[in-house]
């Protein structure tokens, strides 16, 4: 269960994500929908099932299922900051079958971890300069595996598509006779890896210990070349910013986990790519697919979603920036976000429909630094229920 904290400013949870992102929005809905006393014109209320693991609830909508004009959505992290544009999403899915050989003579087996990373949200987060753990281990790896003979038993990476892998581990082998200077290169990779992230990861850690049980079987040394090729290759992070919004990253993606079934000896490699522009991430996507091919990946892509092209002339739009004018004297941000929301689906299925959306702030989505800041639930609130009084 989540269990909740206070601490200081913020709400946090103890060990896990606190899942404001977006359970605020619906306690808000909820709460709409139980105050007798709140001034509205008739209210549908929308609800929508596995957001965050691939938009399952929005891509069933069906026509005729909503009436209304104005569609007020509940999903942002940034309190005085509405929303009109989003990125659209894909995910690239690659599977690799793998040969294994059996361990040479004289190996000794050391498990690599990476961990502590910041990570967070994929789309939100992407351009903050954060590592990734699953790039870090395989760099490690890339300059290594010549030096060391490195022999690969299994390597684990990242969970959720949308968000930045925080950890990473890689349970390796190499000539009993030069494991000692093996750790020692991988600690000093750690020492050069927090020196060059200094900036945007205070507590990045690396760290080698012994394993108990000695594999029996590895990676066939030429699948690891390939896989290690295929992971250094991948484009990762920022690779296009918008001009028509200055500041807003247009295109990006995300080497989201690293799978070793041992069982099966397969490879599974989850990435995603996001763009406010359509052509762009299918390109993107392309990119992403064309590297997997050259290593003899099977490559899949999810069906996607699209993205929210910003409408500035909205009316709803008018109306929410004047109540937050008009509560909070001060201007609020009109700005798009290069997260993925709901709303390109809402608007492919009902084009009809003019949309905000706006919530408290929260940050460190989609990990266990997840915190929502007190004060501006007080004012999210506040602008809703101004904002549903002035909707005509």
């Amino acid at each position: 269960p989540i269990r909740t904290r206070i601490d200081g400013e913020w709400v946090r949870a103890e060990g896990t994500t606190l899942g404001a992102d977006c359970g605020i929005g619906m306690a808000a809905a909820l709460a709409v929908l139980l105050d007798e006393t709140l001034e509205h014109p008739a209210i549908e209320a929308l609800f929508t099932v596995d957001e965050e693991t691939g938009l399952t609830g929005a891509f069933g909508l069906g026509e005729g299922m909503l009436t209304g004009k104005y569609l007020v959505n509940l999903d942002s992290e940034d309190e005085g900051e509405i929303f009109i544009g989003c990125a659209g999403g894909i995910d690239t899915v690659a599977t690799m079958d793998y040969e294994t050989e059996t361990v040479p003579e004289g190996y000794a087996f050391v498990r690599l971890e990476i961990g502590d990373l910041l990570g967070g949200h994929s789309g939100d987060d992407i351009d903050k300069g954060r590592a990734n753990s699953n790039k870090l281990m395989a760099r490690f790896l890339y300059n290594a595996i010549d030096k060391f003979q490195v022999v690969l038993a299994e390597m684990d990476g990242g969970n959720l598509r949308n968000a930045i892998p925080r950890e990473a581990y890689a349970i390796v082998g190499v000539p009993a006779t030069e494991k000692e200077d093996f750790e020692e290169r991988y600690l000093e990779f750690g020492q050069m890896m927090m020196e060059e992230f200094k900036h945007t990861e205070p507590r990045m850690r690396f760290a080698v210990e012994d394993v108990e049980k000695q594999p029996t079987k590895v990676m066939s040394n030429d699948d690891l070349c390939y896989l290690l090729l295929t992971l250094v290759g991948l484009p990762n992070g920022v690779l296009g910013m918008s001009f028509a919004m200055p500041g807003l990253v247009e295109t990006s993606s995300n080497l989201a986990s690293v799978k070793f079934d041992t069982e099966n000896e397969e490879i599974k490699v989850t990435t995603s790519q996001r763009s406010s522009v359509e052509s762009a991430k299918l390109y993107a996507s392309q990119t992403i697919e064309s590297v997997f091919f050259l290593s003899g990946f099977d490559v899949e892509h999810s069906d996607g979603y699209p993205g929210w092209a910003p409408n500035p002339e909205s009316k709803l739009l008018t109306e929410t920036v004047q109540a937050y004018r008009d509560l909070f004297a001060t201007e609020p941000k009109v700005r798009a976000i290069h997260a993925g929301l709901e709303c390109g689906l809402f608007l492919e299925k009902y084009p009809h429909l003019e949309m905000v959306s706006f919530g408290p702030t929260l940050r460190g989505v989609h990990s266990p630094d997840e915190r929502l800041e007190i004060a501006t639930v007080d004012k999210f609130w506040k602008l809703l229920v101004e904002l549903l009084k002035r909707i005509d």
